[in-house]
């Protein structure tokens, strides 16, 4: 396969443009200007495509994201946005009403947000969803993930009573008539959601082929996501799946972060489980097992996020260890051991501290050489994030989070604390590896409003003027490079992916517009006109 690619605006690097793309097979051969290289490939077997003037950048690439757990969003009721537990309610009951069938198991969906109710701001409980129906479970979660709301028909399968005893690193709370209450945290999560069954391997086949589809059509080439142990939790079979897909689907790179349930099995799959074969069973550019993932705390609305001095609206709460420091120096180790990256889901800024120190604990020779990263990196005083710049810790980041959290982070974690968080911008400028990404379906897997919030730090409404706490804004440049050669980069792929260069794999994307000169406020709006992995034109519109 040979093509050219012509008459483009095609982004290099910083203030560096060419015109046109040439490749053979899955790797770019050369980049030029259009009459250079028309001329110069001028045959038959070469096939050509006029860009016509559109603006040209590397194939985006979500460094941490849930795909699966996505896909399955897409198929269930849609509670994200609802400005009060009754209209939570009413899209369920019409959901209901729609599909009978696929609701006659139950119904798990993702996507509410107290804050964002009108009126009483209060989590919603039992008797709340007991108004969606009595007769099958419901488990709704808060966008977080980490609180989960059900109806009594879930604590009574679950077999809960106030003197049961409670889960490890999580809680099912009480309600003030003495019963399970239906509010569930941390990891106690789980166990409410396993309640509901199981989609079928057919039905998730369908929804992560569907995903795929999405993912491309706005300008993804490649997803790093942690779908064993958290959305799929019986690992062989997740395996499986995904290699069966890829045997015949080669629409978007995939790369797994892989949690474990216990130390055990974390122990097993390196001696003799899918870690054992990692350079047989892995030897494409398609499908790569990637690192162990971790989670030390929970989510900065949910308060659950570890805090060093409590949150400034609650301070005799410091939020959820999800693992133990001991427990987690164990896996750390042992990865570190076997050659094994480690990334850590960490927001609080003592989930941050605890989680640093562990990795310095584990580093090879004094350097961070395995690229152990810190997910959201949210909390942070400069100190901390000097730090971690000085340790060479990668930090996959989520700047469209600051949608919803710059509303709620100064009375969480006061002015102060606030004005040295999320410092993104920063952290750059002091040399650390950040790579962007979308934690979907936390948020859409769109990354264009993603990439507006890190150049503008402003709300989909464009508040507040100027930006919130502006001088971590990004340029335009640094926000696609954190997209596209530093997600390559935690991923330890820089050398072939995150630029359009000679030797380097054929994955771009066309915009509908010129991201680097059209006016910021619009860059969440941008959409791609044509998707390219691996030389193949994947998506067009």
């Amino acid at each position: 396969m040979k093509k050219l690619f012509y008459n483009g605006k095609v982004y290099v690097n910083r203030d560096e443009f060419q015109e046109a793309i040439y490749l053979e097979g899955e790797f770019i051969k050369e980049v030029g200007k259009t009459e250079d290289l028309v001329k110069k490939y001028d045959q038959a077997d070469v096939e050509k495509v006029d860009l016509e003037g559109r603006t040209v950048i590397p194939g985006l690439n979500d460094s941490h994201l849930h795909f699966m757990q996505f896909g399955e969003s897409m198929n269930q009721v849609d509670i994200e946005g609802v400005e009060s537990i009754e209209e939570m309610i009413e899209r369920c009951k019409l959901f209901m009403e729609k599909n009978p069938k696929r609701c006659q198991k139950g119904i798990h969906a993702l996507g509410w947000n107290q804050d964002f109710f009108k009126g009483d701001k209060r989590i919603p409980n039992r008797f709340d969803l007991d108004k969606i129906s009595t007769e099958i479970p419901i488990v709704l979660e808060r966008v977080c993930g980490h609180i989960v709301s059900s109806n009594t028909k879930v604590i009574e399968i679950l077999g809960l009573t106030k003197d049961s005893p409670q889960y490890p690193d999580g809680e099912f709370l009480i309600g003030d008539d003495g019963y399970p209450s239906g509010v569930y945290t941390a990891n106690a999560c789980n166990f409410a959601k396993d309640v509901i069954p199981d989609f079928t391997l057919e039905e998730r086949r369908e929804m992560l082929i569907e995903t795929m589809d999405y993912a491309v059509s706005c300008g993804l080439t490649s997803v790093q996501s942690n779908d064993v142990g958290t959305t799929f939790m019986n690992g062989p079979v997740a395996f499986k799946l995904l290699k069966d897909i890829y045997k015949e689907n080669k629409k978007i790179r995939y790369r797994h972060q892989v949690c474990f349930n216990d130390f055990g099995e974390f122990e097993k799959y390196l001696s003799d489980g899918e870690y054992s074969n990692k350079d047989k069973e892995y030897d494409t550019n398609y499908l790569k097992l990637g690192p162990l993932k971790l989670f030390k705390d929970g989510s900065l609305g949910a308060r659950t996020a570890l805090m060093r001095n409590g949150y400034n609206d609650d301070r005799d709460n410091h939020g959820l260890p999800w693992i133990k420091d001991e427990e987690m120096r164990k896996y750390v180790k042992l990865a570190s051991e076997n050659d094994l990256q480690v990334i850590t889901h960490v927001i609080g800024d003592k989930a941050i501290e605890d989680t640093v120190k562990c990795y310095e604990d584990s580093f090879v020779d004094g350097e961070n050489k395995l690229r152990h990263t810190l997910v959201h990196c949210q909390i942070t005083d400069r100190e901390l994030v000097e730090r971690i710049a000085r340790d060479d810790i990668c930090v996959m980041a989520q700047p469209i989070f600051l949608d919803y959290d710059m509303k709620v982070v100064e009375d969480r974690c006061g002015k102060e604390l606030a004005s040295t968080s999320y410092a993104f911008k920063s952290l750059k400028d002091l040399g650390a590896h950040v790579a962007y990404g979308t934690d979907a379906p936390v948020e859409n897997l769109n990354p264009f409003p993603n990439i507006y919030m890190a150049v503008t730090r402003k709300d989909k409404k464009g508040n507040p003027e100027g930006g919130f706490y502006p001088k971590e804004c990004v340029d335009i440049y640094e926000a696609i490079d954190a997209y596209t050669v530093e997600s390559a980069y935690v991923e330890f792929q820089e050398d072939i992916k995150g630029r359009i260069k000679k030797d380097f794999l054929a994955d771009f994307v066309v915009l509908d517009e010129d991201i680097f000169t059209i006016d910021p406020m619009e860059i969440k709006d941008i959409k791609p006109r044509m998707t390219v992995v691996g030389g193949n034109v994947v998506y067009k519109r």
